[in-house]
């Protein structure tokens, strides 16, 4: 559900924009104060799990999100919208890492872990392209606000399931209170990231607005830096950062973020703009993607255990940027076998994902995995918001409302695919390799 609610949005944003009387700029906001709240809010989230236990805040975060959920569903102006929005963020930041951490946590590192992170990708290779599929359903067969009240029944059968299914989790480190101001300054240095990436386009790269965002998120990570080295219990543990497992799992997550963001909106905008596809067809073309990621992540773990995780990740890697070389030929006149070529992208999205969160958590503490779920899925967000912002900006640069600037905008997300491929070969060379098993 917080996946698919990246991606439905995007199919309803025409219907919202005619019916609220919003101005392209005031609509993308509905789309924009998503990203900033859960990305900004993750690391917090994440170890707010750790701290506060897992299963109350997988909990808290439906609830919150369902509520929102409802508001989003409900209102009539603007600010209503994009407030719920906002706060449906900050539930989905209280949801990913601790329902990650809960999988983590739950299974013991190995062969059984390796499985349930599989499936964990899978469903979630699924939930993001089926926004695609399930907005245009809904909106083309009843209103944009059913991409938001879906989630209500959903949120709220989940959050009742929830006590029966996950057992009590305590938290991990009782006595130990939260780092807030360490808090405040990463939530701050993400969402001040995120906004001068995702607006830079909009306001000017070189405006006042987004020059001071990004110097002020450049501030507050250092200020961040030199909080957690004299804070007693910091948010996040200096020595954390020299694992190497998240190193690599944190850089794999951006990359894959940058070209899964900017992939789909292109996709969307060139089955839309160019080839004059219904968001019906444009979500149905999409699908092949993600039911290739779902069979991938319920594969992911035997060949993770044939190869190795890392010599996976090369593999994937690889097979996304031969996906993305073959999508640089994008027809410039009705539907083509070239575009079949998703199948390859959505098996190297969703390996690389798989791998990251399987290096990641390895040889991390119980204690920690909350944190180490929230640090994945913020590098992953802040990469989507690079190439949403990017990758658009390619492809209006080059060509505006054309096949060619949608080709180069492809090409741009194959380099993200290859760099993740030399990621992920420097750190399987020669005997870093490790195993499931």
């Amino acid at each position: 559900m917080v996946v698919l609610d990246f991606s439905i949005v995007n199919v309803a944003l025409p219907s919202i924009e005619r019916e609220l009387s919003l101005a392209q700029a005031q609509v993308q906001w509905v789309v924009t104060g998503y990203a900033i709240a859960f990305a900004g809010l993750l690391i917090l989230g994440g170890r707010a799990a750790d701290l506060l236990g897992r299963r109350r805040m997988f909990i808290t975060g439906l609830l919150v999100f369902t509520a929102a959920s409802l508001a989003g569903g409900l209102a009539q102006d603007p600010v209503l919208l994009i407030s719920a929005r906002v706060i449906q963020g900050a539930g989905a930041a209280m949801v990913a890492p601790a329902a990650l951490s809960l999988i983590t946590t739950a299974f013991p590192e190995g062969v059984a872990r390796t499985r349930a992170i599989g499936l964990y990708g899978a469903v979630s290779s699924v939930g993001f392209v089926a926004g695609q599929v399930l907005g245009g359903v809904l909106v083309q067969f009843t209103s944009w606000r059913a991409v938001f009240l879906v989630n209500v029944p959903v949120g709220l059968i989940a959050a009742a399931l929830a006590p029966r299914l996950i057992g009590r989790t305590a938290p991990a480190r009782t006595g130990t209170k939260l780092d807030i101001r360490g808090a405040l300054l990463i939530t701050a240095a993400v969402a001040l990231a995120v906004f001068a990436v995702s607006q830079g386009s909009q306001f000017g790269w070189t405006s006042p607005l987004i020059v001071l965002a990004s110097f002020a998120a450049v501030a507050a990570i250092v200020a961040f830096a030199k909080a957690e080295h004299r804070h007693p219990a910091p948010l996040v543990r200096p020595g954390l950062l020299q694992q190497k497992g998240i190193r690599d799992g944190t850089t794999l997550a951006f990359l894959l973020g940058l070209w899964n963001g900017g992939e789909m909106l292109i996709m969307s905008l060139y089955l839309q703009q160019v080839l004059h596809e219904s968001p019906l067809i444009t979500g149905l073309v999409i699908a092949p993607q993600g039911v290739v990621g779902f069979t991938m992540g319920l594969l992911g773990p035997r060949l993770a255990a044939r190869m190795g995780v890392r010599r996976l990740l090369v593999l994937t890697g690889a097979a996304a940027a031969l996906g993305f070389a073959v999508l640089t030929r994008l027809p410039a006149t009705g539907y083509s076998p070239v575009l079949l070529t998703v199948m390859l992208v959505g098996f190297g999205t969703a390996g690389t994902a798989f791998g990251s969160v399987v290096i990641a958590s390895r040889g991390m503490a119980d204690a920690d995995q909350g944190l180490v779920g929230g640090m994945i899925n913020t590098s992953r967000q802040i990469g989507a918001a690079v190439g949403a912002a990017l990758l658009p900006a390619i492809a209006q640069g080059v060509s505006s409302g054309s096949v060619a600037g949608d080709r180069a905008a492809m090409l741009t997300a194959g380099l993200a695919a290859l760099a993740a491929t030399a990621v992920a070969w420097h750190a399987a060379h020669p005997a870093a390799v490790l195993r499931t098993t």
